[in-house]
């Protein structure tokens, strides 16, 4: 089985602009995510996915593989089917694509091949990850997404809300009551799957949410989660990178 791990890297940003070139210890936050995907011990190739020629430069002078891509792309999803089309048309294949959050400088490689090991199962189409909720503020908030699985670890339903909701006992008692996983933003495809999800029209439970992965669902395919126990770090505002750097540095 081989393995591709896609790394979106956009300049503009209407939080943050300029974050994939943005400073870490004397690194910029894209060629950490970069290092940190070759780490991993199922992941065949690494490839950092550009629409912007600053970063598409700064990549190479690094030493990174980096592809151009359209501008219009929505999202990560589509620009990594772009990914895939471009290299599959140079007769280069992979059975597995990961789309790596490129705002994540130390997401570890185990969470990668956390993501990869699953497709050994032929029933598994799309692979993500969750972790246990332990904190009652990050049940509550509605930028934590939510995921209740079956018993084999196939998603049921993703939601901003809480979910199980948690008959007969108070709100600020569920945490204790039941267990809540969070959804963590790591996806990988098989490949066949990524280019027909991305032709999907956007569905009612996707618009209500504003989850992408429920437009997959309510097609029919299959989503995975893995359990992990690391926590990885996403940095969406100039705060949160020096919120994270102060803390590196403690």
């Amino acid at each position: 089985m081989k393995a591709l791990g896609v790394i979106p890297a956009r300049y503009a940003s209407t939080r943050f602009p300029g974050k994939p070139l943005a400073d870490i210890n004397g690194k910029s936050m894209i060629q950490l995510v970069y290092e940190q995907a070759n780490k991993s011990r199922y992941l065949d190739h690494a490839i950092v996915a550009t629409d912007d020629e600053r970063i598409y430069n700064h990549v190479k002078g690094f030493g990174g593989d980096v592809m151009m891509t359209d501008t219009n792309h929505q999202n990560g999803t589509s620009r990594c089917a772009q990914v895939v089309e471009n290299l599959e048309s140079s007769g280069d294949f992979f059975d597995v694509v990961l789309n790596i959050q490129g705002d994540e400088p130390f997401i570890q490689p185990e969470q990668i091949d956390q993501v990869i090991r699953p497709f050994e199962n032929p029933k598994v189409e799309i692979c993500s990850l969750a972790s246990q909720i332990m904190d009652l503020d990050a049940l509550q908030n509605p930028n934590v997404v939510k995921v209740v699985m079956n018993q084999e670890q196939f998603a049921l339903y993703f939601s901003r809300s809480p979910i199980p909701y948690v008959r007969d006992f108070k709100s600020e008692e569920w945490i204790k009551s039941a267990k809540f996983y969070k959804h963590l933003g790591l996806y990988a495809f098989r490949s066949d799957v990524l280019k027909r999800i991305v032709k999907l029209s956007p569905s009612d439970l996707e618009r209500a949410e504003n989850l992408e992965q429920l437009r997959w669902l309510e097609n029919g395919i299959v989503i995975h989660m893995s359990i992990t126990d690391v926590e990885s770090y996403g940095i969406d505002t100039p705060e949160d990178l020096t919120k994270f750097i102060n803390n590196s540095c403690e």
